[in-house]
């Protein structure tokens, strides 16, 4: 009974757990319904479409890139984990007064690297380097860790079908939408503006675009700054940049070593694997992949021109007015027969870009493409930047901004220094053949940077100043050597002179750099054809039209100044002012318009004094100045030469008579009553001063010290040039003649620089400012120059005296009384 009592009990709960699940189903689901989801764990890996859902906005290219709500995810496929790619952040728009839309502010080579749950973007340095097969190559990779720029949490995985590869989801946005520096603000501007913080409510991403090798991004930042460039009121600045993410090739071309006897582009690596004593830095050219192809080797080296294995081709911008486009396509394909001389044909050419109904999806913002960017902007300016490889120096994109305001700086530059002789330039509005011509020569200037050439400020001394008043010379050989110098158009021919070149072309210069950059040397590693390269710059050793001269910002070398001709910058400077004088009386003539104002004879007449101060400029460098000839151990001669002190004599001459003589032909009341109520004496106030003060220039003076330790007798003394510089002017005193407004004006201005000469220190530069700057430093208190101006100051106060009784003019004898008692104040302050 026991038994059959027990099982009835097990059959009973047995029907009775049963029955709980049967026949109560409502009150079961009830209970399951509420309790509350499982919130899903931090950092979580969901299924693909639960990430990526229908409302997402595709966009297939390096990465395919999504756009959920304000969301952007990144899906990068397996194998571009490890690649380097290039970043790089420009400014895309502007606030008033910082930049310009274009102007790139930060490079960075990245790595995206998968670490457990997460992507990792790391920050790649190839600063520093060792070849992997070489012991130290560990000890460079131990002091060269990749810093992690930003850590993304993986969203989900996709696997692609078709390649049967795996491809792993992020959520990129906050790359863009926060604070990261690299991608945004350079640090050196937030300092300037003292930016405080990023207001993340005013910033936000504009777009995301994917191409095959490259994706390009623009996003709004808005900064929080007490000192913004513009619109101070709002407390802030806001700019839309751009970062151009692109992927560097899987196999780096072959470098080529620089050398500075040629001017280029380039970039540097310090090389830990390099058989020295020392860690060596390694300099490397930035220049196009430019190859033979297999098929025309034999070709090539029987001295054929061949094709290259891939042209350099630049679109012109669909934006562009009609009416240019030739003009700009000439400018580009000039260069072709440079690239012949490297033994190439057709090696660059330009070409339209195809409609939207022929290729909707082609778009400038892609690498593979290098385009001529045509900007509505007022920016009176063109420029030529380059994307480059920083592992090899290759070429990987370009383009050039072109601003529509570059023609009012052509027609301000071609009437200014052309119009004396060019009926062409002799107005305000060119035919549009005139202007035409003007664009194709800015045009080649801009793409001769594009292809790694910077600007060769040495080269328009090659030619004897003369030899720019020969029709035929200049028809042959252009204004100058190479059309990457700062040698606009010919103000030195005269009238009469003929049918003369007014402006440079691609020249010898331009044909030898190309060679010597692009030229294959098959065969031979980027060590082994250092020998070549270095034989072909000796072929040309000492002739002036191979010559390379750097860029200057603070002229020390006369004779590779920016906006220059010839090799005499005195007799180049008396033509061109020659030809001023004859421009000025024709300005109302040549500007003249019914029913319009008077702005334009404003803006000539100013052109002419911006003109006429590069002429004082030009003659000033030499005074102080030390040529800069690049040399190597295997050449004679010294790299620095002082600049003869005869020739420093004739420019202070010079200065003497065509500026501190006061320039009357300026002085013309014709234009003044037209284009102001007051002003002309000040005008001239400032020039005579700017280049006054330029001659004293603490680096200068200093220079002209050394000069005398080094060369003695030979060299034009400081004493020498302050005697000199005084005696003109105050020349009145040597008859008691009476000192007009401009030469008191000009007087007080010397003593004024002789104070601060007296009780300044010079401002040393730091930083960007000082690495491009050719400023000679110079510590003022324990040189020379405080004795010299003091002694100067007291031979001008005898001077002033003993001249103070015998001046009869009122106005005259006042200001010299002035002088002396200011002279007293600086001699003693208390």
């Amino acid at each position: 009974m026991r038994i059959k009592l027990h099982f009835l009990i097990l059959a009973f709960l047995a029907v009775s757990v049963t029955g709980c699940a049967v026949f109560q189903p409502k009150k079961s689901k009830a209970t399951a319904s509420s309790k509350p989801k499982p919130k899903p764990k931090k950092g979580e890996i969901k299924p693909y479409k639960k990430v990526i859902t229908k409302e997402a906005k595709t966009d297939e290219g390096l990465f395919t890139v999504h756009k959920i709500d304000d969301s952007y995810f990144y899906e990068i496929p397996d194998s571009l984990f490890g690649r380097e790619m290039l970043m790089v952040t420009r400014i895309a728009k502007t606030a008033t007064g910082l930049g310009f839309g274009g102007g790139k502010q930060n490079t960075s080579v990245l790595r995206w690297e998968v670490k457990d749950k997460k992507v990792l973007l790391r920050v790649v340095s190839h600063q520093i380097y060792a070849a992997d097969s070489l012991p130290i190559s560990e000890a460079v990779k131990n002091s060269n860790f990749e810093p992690v720029l930003y850590a993304f949490d993986i969203k989900a995985y996709h696997k692609d079908t078709v390649s049967d590869t795996r491809n792993t989801v992020i959520d990129a946005s906050e790359l863009f939408k926060k604070d990261v520096k690299p991608l945004g603000l350079p640090q050196f501007r937030r300092r300037g503006y003292k930016v405080t913080r990023l207001d993340e409510k005013r910033s936000y991403i504009d777009t995301i675009r994917s191409y095959p090798r490259n994706i390009e991004t623009r996003h709004v930042k808005t900064y929080n700054a007490s000192e913004p460039p513009s619109n101070g009121a709002t407390g802030s600045l806001s700019v839309m940049m751009s970062n151009s993410m692109i992927l560097l090739p899987e196999t780096p071309m072959k470098r080529r070593y620089f050398d500075q006897r040629v001017g280029w582009f380039a970039r540097g690596q310090t090389d830990y694997g390099q058989d020295a004593q020392k860690s060596k830095t390694i300099t490397y050219l930035d220049r196009w992949r430019l190859e033979v192809k297999d098929e025309d080797i034999e070709k090539y080296n029987r001295g054929e021109l061949v094709e290259p294995k891939k042209q350099i081709v630049y679109y012109i911008d669909r934006a562009t007015p009609k009416k240019w486009v030739p003009y700009i396509k000439q400018g580009i394909e000039d260069w072709q027969v440079a690239f012949e001389a490297a033994g190439f044909k057709n090696a660059i050419i330009a070409k339209d870009p195809p409609t939207p109904e022929e290729d909707p999806d082609w778009s400038p913002e892609d690498v593979r493409y290098s385009v001529v960017r045509y900007l509505a902007s007022p920016i009176p300016n063109a420029n030529g930047p380059h994307v480059s490889d920083p592992r090899s120096g290759e070429i990987l994109e370009s383009d050039i901004n072109w601003y529509h305001n570059v023609m009012t700086l052509l027609r301000n530059w071609f009437f200014v220094q052309t119009a004396a002789i060019n009926p062409d330039a002799q107005g305000v509005e060119f035919k549009d053949e005139v202007m035409g011509r003007l664009i194709r020569f800015v045009s080649s200037h801009e793409v001769g940077h594009t292809l790694g050439l910077p600007h060769n400020m040495g080269s328009s001394v090659a030619y004897p100043v003369d030899k720019l008043r020969d029709p035929e010379f200049t028809k042959k050989y252009g204004t100058a050597p190479s059309i990457m110098d700062y040698a606009r158009f010919n103000y030195v021919a005269q009238p009469g002179d003929g049918d003369v070149a007014l402006m440079p072309n691609i020249g010898i210069y331009d044909k030898y750099a190309i060679k010597w950059g692009y030229k294959p040397i098959l065969d031979k590693s980027a060590e082994d054809e250092k020998k070549t390269l270095d034989n072909w710059i000796l072929e040309h050793a000492g002739d002036p039209m191979y010559r390379f001269g750097r860029q200057q910002f603070g002229v020390i070398d006369p004779s590779s100044q920016t906006e220059d001709l010839g090799d005499d910058a005195v007799k180049a400077s008396t033509y061109g002012i020659a030809n001023l004088k004859r421009i000025v009386p024709n300005l109302i003539k040549w500007t003249a318009e019914d029913g319009k104002n008077y702005d334009d004879l404003e803006t000539m007449y100013n052109q002419v004094l911006s003109q006429y101060n590069r002429y004082m400029g030009h003659v000033t460098g030499n005074i102080g100045g030390v040529y800069e000839y690049y040399k190597t151990y295997d050449q004679d001669g010294a790299v620095y030469t002082h600049v003869s002190a005869d020739k420093q004599k004739e420019a202070l001459e010079f200065l003497q008579k065509e500026l501190f003589e006061t320039p009357e032909w300026l002085i013309d009341e014709n234009i003044f009553d037209k284009v102001e109520s007051a002003g002309s004496v000040e005008r001239i106030r400032r020039f005579q001063t700017r280049t006054l003060n330029n001659l004293l220039d603490f680096g200068r003076v200093g220079r002209m010290l050394e000069n005398e330790a080094l060369n003695g007798a030979d060299a034009y003394t400081t004493i020498d040039m302050m005697e000199d510089l005084r005696d003109g002017l105050f020349s009145e005193l040597r008859s008691s003649r009476k000192i007009d407004i401009y030469r008191r004006n000009l007087q007080r201005a010397y003593v004024e620089r002789l104070e601060t000469l007296m009780t300044k220190e010079q401002t040393r530069l730091s930083g960007a400012f000082a690495r491009f700057s050719s400023r000679t430093n110079i510590d003022v208190s324990q040189s020379d120059i405080r004795a010299i101006v003091r002694s100067e100051l007291k031979d001008l106060k005898r001077t002033l005296q003993s001249n103070t009784g015998r001046m009869r003019d009122k106005i005259s004898r006042i200001h010299l009384i002035d002088l002396i008692e200011r002279i007293d104040l600086i001699l003693d302050p208390k």
